[in-house]
């Protein structure tokens, strides 16, 4: 059950019942209001009729003891007026009676409504009490993460409000780089360097504060080369800082946002790989795996490199055991995005890893196609079967090799299949296959082929730079995942560790040899630079 969704058909269920409660007692104080109006007029007959018979005894005294005619009519007059007053009187009673059996009529129903309503306000009674243990109990569940965050806070960078107002501009209009139903992105300058500051939205409810907990809380405990790097955040403002990504999203450069040239197949092919060994990386985290729930071009970052970094782990879960011993999370209130959400995950609110795998499905296809979403699993499966894939590949990403795509198709097609358990395994069948594609791809690379966008903020290579320190290597060293790192850096990880860096796959060894070659081409470089 997710409590926001509960809580509020809770209150809409309250203020309906509090509003016929407030009808049925305005009816009642109208009825009543009548019947005291007919009582007071029935009254006022009695009165009247009491003091005509004290009249007419009067007269009858007065003709008993002088006869005349006048007095006879004088009686017969007040005889007349009795009578009248007398049928007055029965045909009031026989209104008063009629209204009375109409009232009652009328408010048997209300009676039972008012008896309803009695109902309602015990069963709400316990519906809130046990909305309170619920509550209590989901506060001692996510206890934990909470102080995980709040400790994060302390040890780590802690920006004030003023802080992230001076370096963005009070938040002005034209710092905002993004916005959406997450809330809003600006960009900004703290201590000469470039950030991104999210301001998460809806933060005044509990989803929106558990939100902005949860995104903390995992980008702390899971580093990886290709996750954003979360600098520090701001408590005040419910507000995240990043480091700035100055490419924007893969979606802006699928789209050719701001007439920016087409990626090269080369760099897509790279990306594929990046995001899959990011989604490795996660699904195999411990002691609980990480799924990002929400994957989509949008949430892809790049770099001055168009390097690709995972972005936005706003309804990223840790994942328990499930009864059929599947890693999984539960929710009543999926939330994810058309055309890249899990069918089964929508459907049924199992939040998996092979969630992640069919969107990550879809990007690839994307990737490969340069097509919309909709409908892109039937349109290349029917392209595979005609052989056509040629004729729906993205040609303005330059000549791909045709082996390679239809690799690529293959891998998009069993990644994004309905059905969870028929889905590839990114570990075991998708990584064997694309890991030599990224190899292939930057050897076939070169500075004719790169787009502008790297060329007007280049500043090295992206596989110049160590995936653990992020620091251009000084002793590149190649270790049995086909990564190359600085040599002290996997000396030390290796120390503790017996998987990769970037897969978090378990190494074959833990022997590395140095790359010669790349260690000459970033002397070469350094010196020109110099």
């Amino acid at each position: 059950m997710e409590l926001p969704f509960q809580a509020k058909k809770l209150q809409e269920y309250l203020l309906k019942e509090t509003r016929r409660s407030k009808e049925i007692e305005e009816a009642r104080a109208k009825d009543q209001y009548l019947i005291q109006k007919m009582k007071k007029e029935i009254e006022l007959l009695k009165i009247q009729r009491d003091e005509y018979i004290e009249k007419l005894c009067r007269a009858g005294e007065q003709m008993s003891l002088q006869p005349s005619e006048v007095a006879k009519e004088a009686y017969d007059k007040d005889k007349h007026e009795m009578e009248i007053l007398r049928e007055e009187i029965i045909q009031c009673k026989i209104h008063r009676d009629e209204y009375l059996a109409k009232l009652q009529a009328k408010n048997e129903p209300k009676l039972a409504l008012v008896e309803c309503v009695s109902d309602t306000n015990f069963n709400t009674n316990v519906l809130e009490n046990e909305l309170g243990a619920y509550r209590c109990t989901l506060d001692d569940r996510l206890r934990p993460d909470r102080d995980g965050a709040v400790r994060y806070l302390e040890k780590h960078t802690h920006f004030s409000l003023a802080e992230l107002k001076l370096a963005t501009e009070n938040f002005s209009e034209s710092m905002k780089i993004g916005e959406g139903g997450y809330g809003r992105v600006y960009k900004g300058t703290i201590g000469y360097t470039a950030v991104a500051v999210k301001i998460l939205g809806h933060t005044e409810n509990l989803q929106g504060l558990l939100q902005f907990q949860r995104e903390v809380l995992i980008l702390t405990k899971v580093r990886h080369p290709h996750l954003v790097n979360l600098l520090g955040a701001c408590d005040e403002e419910s507000a995240l800082v990043y480091e700035y990504l100055p490419n924007g999203s893969l979606e802006d450069r699928l789209s050719c946002k701001g007439n920016t040239p087409a990626l090269t197949w080369q760099v897509r092919t790279r990306i594929i790989g990046e995001i899959c060994s990011a989604l490795i990386f996660l699904h195999s985290h411990k002691p609980k795996p990480v799924v990002h729930g929400d994957l989509k071009p949008s949430n892809i970052l790049l770099d001055a490199d168009l390097v690709s970094k995972l972005g936005d782990f706003g309804i990223a879960r840790f994942l328990v055991p499930s009864d059929t011993s599947t890693m999984v999370h539960l929710t009543d209130h999926p939330i994810g995005t058309m055309f890249y959400s899990d069918p089964e995950y929508m459907a049924n609110g199992e939040l998996t890893s092979g969630s992640d795998t069919y969107s990550f499905g879809i990007i690839v296809l994307r990737l490969l196609t340069g097509r919309h979403p909709r409908g892109i699993v039937k349109r290349v499966e029917d392209a595979m079967i005609n052989d056509e894939l040629h004729t729906i590949i993205d040609r303005s990403a330059g000549e791909w090799p045709f082996v390679q795509a239809q690799q690529l198709a293959r891998i998009g097609m069993r990644c994004a299949v309905e059905k969870r358990r028929r889905r590839a395994d990114l570990a075991t069948d998708v990584w064997p296959v694309v890991e030599p594609m990224m190899k292939s791809a930057a050897l076939s690379s070169c500075p004719s082929t790169s787009s502008s966008i790297q060329d007007e903020s280049r500043s090295v290579p992206h596989y110049f730079l160590c995936p653990i320190l992020q620091k251009i290597m000084k002793n590149p060293h190649i270790a049995a995942d086909g990564f190359t790192y600085e040599a002290e850096a996997i000396k030390d990880w290796l120390e503790a560790h017996d998987t990769s860096p970037m897969t978090n796959l378990a190494l074959p060894h833990r022997a590395t040899i140095p790359n010669s070659a790349l260690r000459s081409a970033i002397q070469e470089h350094l010196q020109r630079g110099a």
